[in-house]
């Protein structure tokens, strides 16, 4: 299963449980700036804990590794947990929606796409570029994270909502 079947696994478990989620991550800015290639899928999702066994329907053994308990701690805590397709090694990181403000604002901004043959939801622009200078602070100074949000922001930029940009740039701390 390519990446691309997966993305669409996870879209149509997704869209079957009725929660609101977004793509982020190498997946959204390989969409929105340069493609690179990547093993994960990182999607922000508002999940509940009676969404476990729908998660555990659509992600089943031995196809793939699923942890219902490690899944419902994560929605408890507000943290992530994972799905691995096991033939491939590839792997969906579900990151439960914590109520932050940019969080909120994520949410509220992500735009519905068709790409590679499926609708989805996936970040803003703006967001990605943000998320992943966010990110590579965080993982202290990740060039990876810091080139994919300038590619974000070298394809989109005359399309940008700069005072966004800044705005949330000096909220996160990394303008």
């Amino acid at each position: 299963m390519p990446q691309q079947e997966l993305l669409k696994s996870l879209v149509e478990a997704l869209d079957s449980i009725k929660r609101p989620y977004f793509i982020t991550g190498s997946i959204a800015s390989s969409l929105q700036g340069e493609p690179r290639a990547t093993h994960d899928i990182d999607v922000i999702v508002s999940l509940l804990g009676a969404d476990i066994p729908l998660l555990e329907a659509a992600f089943q053994h031995p196809r793939y590794h699923y942890d219902a308990v490690s899944a419902l701690n994560a929605i408890r805590a507000r943290e992530m947990f994972n799905v691995i397709f096991v033939e491939e090694a590839l792997k969906i990181d579900f990151w439960v929606m914590k109520d932050e403000p940019f969080n909120n604002s994520r949410m509220n901004r992500r735009k519905q796409v068709d790409a590679l043959g499926i609708r989805f939801w996936v970040s803003s622009a703006e967001d990605t570029i943000l998320a992943k200078i966010r990110w590579a602070k965080l993982s202290g100074g990740s060039e990876k994270q810091f080139r994919d949000a300038l590619r974000v922001f070298e394809v989109q930029a005359g399309q940008l909502d700069m005072k966004y940009l800044d705005e949330w740039a000096a909220n996160l701390g990394v303008e």
